[in-house]
């Protein structure tokens, strides 16, 4: 333990001791609620000790509590206005997405996409872009045949080359 230890803690204990009373109280008529007092309050020391500046030297200790509690006041409620901007917009969201997707659902399907891209890449290009436009686009194999310049007996044989390729690659 520091020589500097035992005269700050004696400091932060005569500041406590002397002037914690005052400081509830003011906060109290200040802030009109006796548990936000309090935990402000608790707060202003916190920060004193958090800051391990020298409380020696203070000639107005009130109004250094006083100043140190005002701006833990300006910062909770700057933290509650953007608590509450948040909340607002995610409120939005939900009503935005209602109907669609939770973030768990979204991510387990980016999950099972990665699995089939990772699947997928042994084929060749006609073949997976077979796959991914009639299982994941739900393209009909008309579509898919005209798209890529093939006949719809081909398409089948496609769908048919990737689903034994994704079984072979999953048996693995």
């Amino acid at each position: 333990m520091s020589a500097v230890e035992p005269t700050f803690q004696r400091a932060i204990h005569e500041l406590y001791s002397e002037h914690h009373g005052w400081l509830f109280g003011w906060l109290r008529r200040k802030l009109r609620c006796p548990q936000n007092a309090a935990d402000t309050a608790q707060d202003t020391f916190l920060r004193i000790l958090g800051s391990r500046d020298s409380l020696v030297g203070i000639r107005e200790p009130r109004a250094f509590l006083s100043t140190t509690a005002r701006r833990l006041i300006i910062d909770k409620a700057r933290r509650q206005h953007i608590e509450d901007a948040y909340l607002r917009e995610l409120a939005l969201t939900v009503d935005a997405l209602e109907g669609h997707q939770s973030p768990e659902q979204i991510l387990t399907t980016l999950e099972a996409l990665e699995q089939i891209a990772f699947v997928l890449e042994g084929l060749s290009d006609k073949v997976r872009q077979a796959f991914v436009d009639y299982y994941l686009d739900e393209q009909t194999q008309v579509q898919i045949a005209r798209r890529l310049e093939v006949s719809e007996r081909m398409v089948r044989k496609y769908l048919l080359q990737a689903l034994m390729h994704c079984n072979q690659a999953l048996d693995v």
